[in-house]
């Protein structure tokens, strides 16, 4: 099959994929972040927020899982694949502290979580035996039975169908599966620890269990991906039949095993390059479109006639407090960011043998930061209001970021009509490089991580 899609065939020799971070998930950059920052944070969450502010300010819990079957080549999370049940024990212990310690700032006092996401690493690695005993220790304290959406990602090949009973025992909505591709060959050399028959299994057990949300996540121009095989997925997973879909383009963060491998061959990474990631997108967009899903953003689709939202993303990307639970988890809570410690030793011996939250670095944040935070991140919905802007903020984006939005009209990426403002097809596909715009000049040039 040939795809002529954006002008996929042509060449576009400057657009070979680099090491380094491309995906942008806040702002300012990660790098900003220091130490000396962390009272900030704790001043943040000590602070009770008024009962008048609690509607606007909805309440998020991410929970980390960092163990692993496997790591992929491309992963640059915090997990680990070493880890015995002692160990894992341990560090369930951690987390239940870190929720003790939680239940006692006076920011979080007398308030409900609106989400909670089980993110990873791989949060199915857990038995259903340490996941219940996970979720009795954190109720000791934080209950979520009147949040919005509870999601839980899934890594195919650590599924039963008695696990996922008990996955949506404990509440959960929306469920996600790391399908990632259906081609054995490419998921073998990316590093999965699954193959295609366990993804159909799953997804057929989780059907059965009766999950409200199914989601299956994929990655576009994963290395010895190639157009025959792309196509394949996507028509694999259209007969699934999946109530969203997220798909993601393949990058090489610094961390990455294929980063480190390219840099020490001197050889360049072995993934397709952007023009090619964005035309495979492209198609899988619109087979979805034709088949009834609606493009939800950057990343993801959805039947418009089975869904609920994404209140985990939309919640984030419109300013929502949100904690971070376990080790490296990064958190936004009143105007300041922050991150607990990035290594095992650092997160278990603040919390089981100081008794602290183990916050490594942080960041308080301006409002005019705060703007570009969200108008960044809502702009890979493909779309934005300038009235919500100048509501909540008092700005006229128009006018205060002038050159950016004229930057992206005039390169077609992006029309202005009154409040609104749309992404073009081909600027939606490539938002995440389009977004440094906006940055502030300090940001415009340092790593992003």
């Amino acid at each position: 099959m040939e795809l002529d899609i954006l002008n996929a065939n042509q060449p576009a020799p400057d657009d070979h994929t680099e090491i380094g971070s491309y995906f942008v998930a806040n702002y300012p950059p990660f790098s900003a972040w220091s130490a000396a920052h962390i009272p900030a944070a704790e001043r943040a969450l000590s602070a009770p927020v008024p009962s008048e502010d609690i509607a606007d300010r909805p309440l998020g819990l991410y929970i980390h899982i960092p163990f692993c079957r496997k790591r992929c080549k491309f992963c640059y999370f915090r997990v680990y694949t070493d880890k015995n049940s002692s160990d894992v024990d341990i560090y369930l212990q951690a987390l239940a502290k870190e929720a003790a310690l939680y239940a006692e700032r006076g920011g979080l006092a007398d308030r409900e979580f609106d989400f909670v996401y089980f993110g990873g690493g791989t949060p199915s690695f857990l038995s259903g035996e340490q996941l219940e005993r996970l979720i009795d220790r954190i109720s000791d304290h934080w209950q979520w039975d009147l949040a919005r959406e509870v999601t839980f990602e899934c890594e195919p090949g650590t599924l039963k169908k008695h696990k996922l009973e008990t996955i949506r025992k404990i509440g959960v909505t929306r469920l996600s599966l790391g399908v990632e591709h259906f081609n054995d060959e490419v998921l073998e050399i990316g590093g999965r620890a699954h193959k295609s028959p366990e993804i159909f299994r799953a997804y057929e057990w989780a059907r059965e269990v009766g999950f409200p949300q199914i989601n299956v996540d994929l990655i576009a121009g994963m290395v010895g991906d190639t157009e025959s095989s792309w196509c394949d997925t996507v028509e694999k997973t259209l007969k699934l039949d999946p109530d969203n879909v997220t798909i993601y383009q393949m990058e090489v963060p610094h961390n990455s095993r294929i980063a480190r491998e390219a840099k020490d061959t001197g050889q360049a990474v072995p993934v397709a390059s952007w023009h090619q990631k964005r035309a495979w997108v492209d198609y899988a967009f619109k087979q979805f479109e034709s088949a009834g899903y609606v493009v939800s953003s950057a990343y993801t689709l959805v039947k418009p006639d089975n869904h609920q939202g994404f209140v985990y993303r939309d919640a984030l990307w419109h300013g929502a407090d949100m904690v971070g639970t376990d080790v490296a988890s990064f958190s936004h809570f009143g105007g300041c960011h922050y991150q607990n410690e990035d290594d095992w030793s650092g997160y278990t011996e603040a919390l089981l043998e100081r008794n602290a939250l183990p916050l490594s670095r942080a960041l308080p944040i301006n409002d005019h930061q705060r703007l570009i935070r969200e108008m960044v991140l809502q702009l890979k919905l493909g779309r934005i209001d300038a009235g919500y802007f100048r509501g909540k903020f008092g700005a006229e984006i128009t006018s205060t970021f002038a050159d950016g939005f004229r930057s992206l009209v005039k390169d077609g990426f992006a029309t202005i009509d009154g409040d609104a403002i749309a992404l073009s097809r081909d600027g939606l596909l490539r938002v995440d490089e389009l977004l440094w715009r906006f940055f502030e000049p300090e940001f415009q040039n340092v790593r992003y991580t």
